[in-house]
């Protein structure tokens, strides 16, 4: 089971011609594995996220996907803010297939919103939205989590049980944090101007990055 990138390129249409954002994307994502993206800004990373979720498709190139992956966690889009926490919790689960009641407990008892699972997502702060999405991502257990670099939880009690969760998941994470990679992950590549550098060791990869 793996996620396959296979020559991705992506540019949009500009008013003189096209801006080429993915150059030649090549890549192979196993099941299991965890893998870091480090990158700068304007470097590719959000275009990337986008199309390795399903989100946009290439301009050019194949995806070939045999393993789920799931929505860019940390971006904290795509709930519909009128609803309730538990409600757009019902919703995910009803287009995942999974039993609603069952994706309302764990996420009661993962994400920690306490009153507020209960009322309009519009009402939350962008930490609570990450933690509710990231929360929900975990009921759906995908077979890969893909999370953007938005996402902060930090040493606490919620950012613990996050990494516990993960600790034998497939992981790719899309990154400005050097630490978060250390941590999280076992290979790592670098996003520069479009295209990918995977590097088997982790410091020659964050060497790399911080000398862009």
């Amino acid at each position: 089971m793996a996620l396959d990138l296979i020559d991705v390129h992506k540019s949009y249409p500009m008013n003189h011609g096209r801006k080429h954002v993915l150059r030649g994307v090549n890549a192979s994502f196993g099941r299991g594995e965890r893998v870091g993206i480090l990158g700068r800004n304007g470097s590719g990373k959000s275009t990337l996220v986008r199309v390795l979720s399903g989100v946009e498709v290439p301009t050019r190139g194949r995806i070939r996907r045999s393993m789920s992956i799931s929505w860019p966690i940390g971006m904290a889009a795509g709930f519909l803010t009128s609803l309730s926490g538990a409600d757009n919790c019902r919703f995910i689960a009803r287009i995942y297939g999974k039993p609603s009641q069952a994706v309302v407990d764990y996420v009661e008892s993962f994400a920690e919103l306490g009153e507020y699972l209960r009322m309009p997502v519009g009402t939350y702060s962008s930490g609570m939205r990450s933690r509710l999405g990231l929360a929900i991502s975990l009921a759906i257990e995908f077979d890969c989590f893909l999370v953007d670099e938005a996402l902060s939880v930090g040493d606490t009690k919620f950012g613990r049980a996050f990494a516990a969760r993960l600790a034998n998941a497939g992981l790719i994470i899309v990154t400005h944090s050097p630490s978060q990679v250390r941590q999280l992950c076992t290979r790592a590549a670098v996003m520069d101007q479009g295209t990918l550098t995977f590097y088997e060791d982790i410091d020659e990869a964050l060497a790399t990055y911080n000398s862009l």
